[in-house]
């Protein structure tokens, strides 16, 4: 399982090796040759990766370490602490035939943390606090000095989210391995905006009111009004979208106004009544197990734990900086290795050739989990990936003006409770560029985005995708938009099912605002509703799915048509900006993308761009509804033919979700392909990474 032992005191693979070993007990004069300490010796271990990783530097530059010899740095279980990144540049780069290794060595754990412990907690004495807790958590809520244990840098609460860039979190507080809830209110759900000043200038958007940023909102409870001003109270909300949520840092609250307003770094489109929010890092709702709240001026952290004190460990993250940085290396390996605790990325790989992350488990990161940025074949496999502050992997690479892929690769991995800051936009896997893959992967229980891309001639295939969406609405499991040049991608023998979604809901496959080409073939959709959307897009194929109670199986709508201001300047600026951007009409995306050269017609009249040569094709559907065509696209602009619809297809057992086609099933006889469903869903094995998981 991912997070084991890599190696597991198993020979390397590799027919020759030098071995340096990295130990809690070694010392950094030593020379790293045995395993364990050994009274009067200076061969033990070394006690720190960076002086491992100096230690190889030392034997190539002796000329003991050619391109045919690996390095395997084995580090033995325990916990190190990183109060710096641990970055590896081009000289320490390793070769296809000898990579560099940096593995988990040794039963137990190798935990690299960008956190410290705190162990000194105590009741709350002080009066002034204690009038401003609740009844139980007076008895409840302890205090620790973080200043009396040498933490003073408590970082700071960014307004991050959608439309913000990704920047280190705050000081976390984690607790026996999890994180904890900064005191908010209301604790587990939303509060929302009750309505709008009448002072706010109000414009329409999609139809709907959005009042201004600058007058802010009406909220018209007076729980606020027995908190002690401060000026460091934050609210959270999707202000007026669903898919768009921010942090945004409290300016004032008016006790008789109910009006709050915020800083000047304020969200993107507005307010809307009804829309959900809460309030966070106020003293006075540190009022259930799991919350904590930081006095960052006295440097006091009052946390009200989870459970006995005694029996867990509280850790507060500090590293800003990624925890591992591979920066112009080249076939390097961490492997089975715990990454845990940091105000930032865990690993972020810039360059270079050829490195792998794999059977690593990354959790309570600030930000993503993997940021791989250029570079070609790169790959992250069989990791365990959870508790992130962003999203999950981000793969970037390849030259979309020239169609060259970098084949970066996510493959294994397991994915679930991304995005637990930004919620928005920060899918467990992200893909840019050309020609990236992810193949074999679980993610679940997630706000927002499974997999998004941007580019093209990506992979995505065999994945398993349940219980997404969860806290945001008009989004997918599986999203792409806003592009005509988008094209040459292949979603492949997904199982996507049992979506979440809040307000107008969400879509299994979400193609949006007319993105274009996308193949979807054999995948298998389970109670996802609107499981294949096209949002005015052209050129995508739907062949050879099953639908089992989506609502409906397809939609298809011609918003490239609308003649409405947002939707004319999104075909006839944003799109066709980025046409131009890509040279479209000569090679190689004239030679690769054919279909691409019927877009001119439209663009030189100014009527819009229809959803035409959209393929729907020996597909299966049953319960639910079959298609939904409308908002300008007509069923004539469309190509559908051969599908089954509402007659059973014979699954094997539909109850268990086994929809595997019997043999008898009316399907074959229409040219139905089978699909591998034994092989969707997680696939791990560090040295076989095609072997299935039992």
């Amino acid at each position: 399982m991912a997070g084991e032992n890599c190696s597991s005191n198993k020979p390397n693979s590799y027919n020759k090796a030098l071995i340096i070993y990295v130990s809690g007990d070694g010392d950094d004069v030593w020379a790293g040759l045995l395993e364990r300490p050994n009274a009067g010796r200076s061969d033990g271990p070394l006690a720190t990766l960076h002086a491992a990783r100096d230690a190889v530097r030392s034997l190539r530059r002796r000329g003991e370490l050619s391109s045919q010899t690996a390095a395997e740095v084995r580090i033995t279980p325990g916990v190190y602490h990183l109060d710096k990144s641990f970055v590896l540049a081009d000289e320490d780069s390793g070769s296809p035939a000898a990579p560099i290794v940096y593995c988990a060595w040794g039963e137990g754990q190798t935990v690299l943390t960008g956190g410290k412990t705190v162990s000194q907690f105590e009741s709350v004495r002080d009066t002034d606090v204690l009038a401003r807790l609740s009844g139980p958590a007076r008895r409840a809520v302890l205090v620790a000095d973080l200043k009396a244990e040498g933490i003073t840098d408590y970082g700071q609460i960014r307004s991050r989210g959608f439309g913000r860039p990704s920047s280190p979190a705050g000081l976390e507080v984690f607790f026996r391995g999890e994180p904890m809830t900064l005191a908010r209110w209301p604790n587990d759900e939303y509060t929302t905006i009750t309505h709008l000043p009448e002072t706010s200038k109000i414009h329409k958007e999609h139809g709907l009111s959005i009042g201004s940023l600058e007058e802010g909102f009406i909220h018209e409870s007076d729980r606020p009004t027995t908190w002690r001003a401060d000026d460091d109270i934050w609210v959270h909300g999707f202000w007026a979208w669903d898919w768009a949520n921010t942090y945004e840092r409290v300016a004032s609250i008016n006790p008789q106004t109910h009006m709050v307003k915020t800083h000047p770094d304020y969200g993107i489109y507005g307010y809307r009544s009804g829309q959900r929010f809460y309030y966070l890092n106020v003293l006075e709702e540190l009022d259930s197990p799991g919350e904590w709240y930081l006095d960052r001026k006295k440097g006091l952290l009052y946390f009200w734990p989870a459970g006995p004190i005694e029996q867990g460990q509280v850790e507060v993250s500090m590293l800003e900086e990624p925890l591992v940085s591979i920066d112009g290396a080249s076939h390097v390996r961490l492997c089975g290795l715990m990454l845990s605790c940091t105000r930032g990325e865990a690993v972020r790989i810039a360059g270079g050739q050829g490195n792998t992350v794999e059977n690593c488990r990354i959790r309570n990161i600030g930000t993503w989990a993997v940021v791989v940025d250029g570079g070609g074949d790169h790959s992250i496999r069989d990791c365990r990936i959870y508790n992130t502050g962003d999203g999950g992997i981000k793969l970037i690479g390849g030259d979309r003006k020239t169609l060259q892929p970098a084949n970066h690769s996510a493959r294994g991995n397991h994915l679930h409770n991304i995005a637990r800051w930004s919620k928005c936009y920060c899918p467990a896997i992200e893909m840019h560029g050309v020609g990236q893959v992810a193949v074999g992967n679980l993610i679940h229980d997630h706000p927002h985005i499974a997999i998004m891309f941007f580019g093209n001639e990506h992979l995505i295939e065999l994945n398993e995708i349940h219980s997404v969406c969860l806290e945001t609405g008009d989004t997918g499991a599986i999203y792409a938009g806003r592009d005509y040049t988008y094209r040459g991608n292949v979603i492949r023998h997904n199982f996507i099912h049992h979506i979440g979604g809040v307000g107008i809901g969400s879509n299994g496959i979400y193609m949006d605002d007319n993105v274009s080409g996308t193949l979807m073939y054999g995948n298998v959709f389970w109670e996802s509703p609107r499981a294949v959307f096209i949002g005015g897009g052209r050129d995508h194929r739907v062949e050879n799915n099953i639908f089992v109670d989506c609502d409906p199986s397809i939609h298809v709508d011609g918003r490239g048509l609308d003649k409405t201001q947002v939707w004319r300047d999104m075909v006839y600026v944003t799109m066709t900006d980025r046409l131009e951007q890509m040279n479209w009409r000569q090679p190689p995306y004239s030679t690769r993308y054919p279909a691409l050269a019927d877009l001119e017609q439209y663009l030189e009249s100014g009527d819009g761009v229809p959803p035409a040569n959209n393929v729907f094709l020996r597909n299966i559907s049953i319960g639910g509804k079959w298609m939904d065509v409308g908002w300008h696209a007509k069923p004539e602009m469309l190509k559908v033919g051969e599908n089954l619809i509402d007659r059973k297809p014979h699954f094997v057992d539909a109850s268990a979700g086994n929809f595997e086609l019997k043999e008898d099933s009316p399907a074959w006889k229409m040219g139905f392909k089978r699909i591998p469903i034994e092989k969707i869903g997680l696939i791990t094995g560090c040295k076989s990474p095609g072997k299935r998981n039992k």
